[in-house]
């Protein structure tokens, strides 16, 4: 009696298994096949990597708008009148939709590696789907609502730009593992080349992307200018809350050059401190006054706005989570502040020789001090002890009455103008968003004896990057993070930025080379075996190798129709078992009589 051994032995593909049934829940090995993806299943691959690519974009925008997200809330407070933080579920959705669609970006791209079809499964297609539709809601959504902020991405870019080309080629780079396998293998066709083409595009742009890549932190050291002087914007609203006596306090401590603020005129003619046209977000007017809560701020005298709690809705609100770190004492005294008069302001800083910059909102036409404003203003400011060059005085309305009433004021304007009308005007700084603050136009302004203060800048690397641009004073919301930053985060010369660029792509070049060529030798090796290779080889191979190599010989001589005298010699570790042609056709043979 002849005993015969199977002729394969399946071991358990742990990986194989979980990678193709998380994908496309093809968990048996009946179920996997090495058949070329058919259209569909590509057109949803391509889906899925407009998803991932999409929702990249869309998480490097909000992660670089970070320093405006207290803009954002206020914007959206503006238009709903109830304050909330809006980045909290966008924030969670975006970093859930961008984890899930890259783990499913990095099982589709080992399918590929390992030949396995594509087969996305339906729970997955659905989910996609939904992905990319809200994504693209959600973009077309903020272009409508905060369209400015997309600035923001072209000037992180300046910052972060030499960084993500180094990760983009690593990445590209490491992607000519899974684009060689595809060209080397089987015969030759369009969709190989159109790919082959398409990846050494890519690999070439990259490699040059650097000839257009502009930072202001590519610069000599000597050439760097001092650190720009922090303004504290509204005090320091993230330490305390906005405009108030602690705020502007608590802003001093963190070692601020000036104090910035926002200013109203009341309905008796006293300016004080409001950056909303209501007083429903800082102060408790609904409780005192609910039946004018909604009234403009300008229209409450001084003595019903001194009576309204500034404090409390910090506490309640939070809006930069910073709320839970003060201590027992911090919480007492911010449950128990009142709105600030610009006159205290003026007495704060005087005291402790800072200056002060302010903007001025003019009441609506029907107040009783619309045509009197500036002069309620100017009168404050004279009466106060501080000097008048330490001023900045921002509003254009009757800027040359203004001169001739406090000449020693320092005359600042909000809009970029040429320094020839600058000059013209008796301007000396300037007061700008970050997104108009180009190096270029920094260097001329400086060049022409006109400062350069811009505004928002809460995070360390926008203010790296305005350091490096060469402005002389940041307004911040941040003074105690700013402070932490004694250098800019990165600064390299022209010089060293080359040397990293070229080694990298050289680098880069040698390891795709190379893949290519170890593709292609694997690929050679794999079709040129022969039973006697085999016998000799299996001998030093672990039995899965041995396994496929029998599932390859035998199947290729009955595609080649081997005759049936023919035998099939292959070693295993019990020894030589021998089957012929009629033996493995056989079993074929009584099925298709069944």
């Amino acid at each position: 009696m002849v005993k015969h051994q199977p002729l394969q032995v399946y071991e358990r593909q742990l990986c194989l298994s979980c990678l193709t049934g998380i994908y496309g829940c093809r968990w048996k090995r009946y179920q996997r096949s090495h058949d070329d993806s058919s259209k569909w299943e590509c057109s949803w691959f391509f889906l899925l990597s407009c998803s991932f690519l999409l929702l990249l974009i869309w998480s490097y925008f909000w992660l670089e708008a970070r320093n405006d997200y207290n803009e954002f809330n206020w914007l959206l407070y503006n238009r709903s009148a109830v304050w909330k933080d809006g980045t909290v579920p966008i924030l969670a959705t975006t970093l859930t939709g961008f984890t899930y669609t890259a783990f499913l970006m990095i099982l589709a791209l080992c399918h590929i590696a390992l030949g396995q079809q594509l087969n996305l499964y339906w729970i997955h297609k659905i989910v996609v789907l939904a992905v990319l539709l809200s994504t693209i809601t959600g973009v077309v959504s903020i272009d409508d609502f905060w369209q400015d902020e997309w600035d923001i991405v072209i000037i992180s870019l300046q910052f972060t730009g030499p960084f993500l080309h180094i990760g983009a080629l690593a990445v590209v780079t490491a992607l000519g593992w899974v684009i060689a396998g595809q060209v080397v293998r089987g015969e030759r066709s369009r969709l190989q080349v159109v790919t082959l083409v398409v990846y050494v595009s890519v690999l070439l742009v990259l490699y040059l992307v650097p000839l257009f890549i502009s930072s202001p932190c590519i610069m000599d050291r000597s050439k760097l200018g001092p650190r720009p002087a922090v303004f504290g914007r509204r005090g320091a609203p993230m330490l305390a809350p906005e405009h108030t006596i602690m705020s502007f306090s608590k802003a001093l401590q963190q070692k601020v050059a000036a104090l910035e603020a926002d200013v109203t005129i009341s309905l008796d003619g006293v300016p004080f401190l409001m950056r909303d046209r209501t007083l429903r977000r800082t102060t408790n007017v609904d409780k005192l006054f609910p039946a004018r809560q909604d009234h403009d701020a300008s229209f409450f005298n001084w003595t019903e706005i001194r009576s309204l709690n500034a404090g409390l809705w910090f506490l309640r609100d939070d809006p930069y989570w910073t709320a839970q770190y003060l201590s027992e004492k911090d919480r007492n005294r911010t449950a128990n502040q009142t709105v600030c008069s610009l006159a205290e302001l003026l007495r704060l800083a005087a005291r402790t020789n800072r200056s002060v910059i302010f903007s001025l909102r003019r009441p609506p036409p029907q107040h009783p001090r619309h045509q009197l404003w500036v002069s309620d203003a100017l009168k404050v400011i004279q009466r106060s002890s501080i000097q008048p060059e330490q001023v900045m005085w921002t509003p254009d309305w009757y800027r040359k009455k203004v001169r001739a009433a406090v000449p020693l004021l320092q005359q600042t304007s909000d809009e970029k103008l040429p320094v020839a009308e600058l000059k013209e005007r008796g301007i000396s700084t300037l007061t700008l968003h970050y997104s108009q603050a180009r190096a270029q136009d920094i260097r001329q302004f400086s060049g022409s004896n006109v400062s350069v203060n811009v505004y928002t800048v809460n995070e360390p690397w926008l203010y790296s990057l305005m350091w490096c641009s060469g402005v002389q004073s940041v307004s911040s919301d941040a003074p105690h993070i700013l402070k932490k930053v004694p250098n800019p985060i990165w600064i390299m010369s022209a010089d060293e930025y080359g040397l990293i660029w070229i080694t990298s792509d050289l680098i880069s070049v040698a390891i795709v080379i190379g893949i290519f060529i170890f593709q292609k030798w694997k690929m050679s090796g794999m079709r040129s075996y022969n039973p006697e290779q085999i016998m000799l080889s299996a001998v030093h191979r672990p039995s899965r190798d041995v396994n496929l190599m029998k599932e390859k010989l035998i199947f290729s001589e009955i595609n080649n129709s081997v005759g049936s005298t023919e035998e099939l010699s292959v070693y295993t570790g019990n020894g030589l078992d021998t089957y012929t042609h009629e033996d493995i056709m056989m079993p074929a043979r009584h099925a298709a009589k069944l």
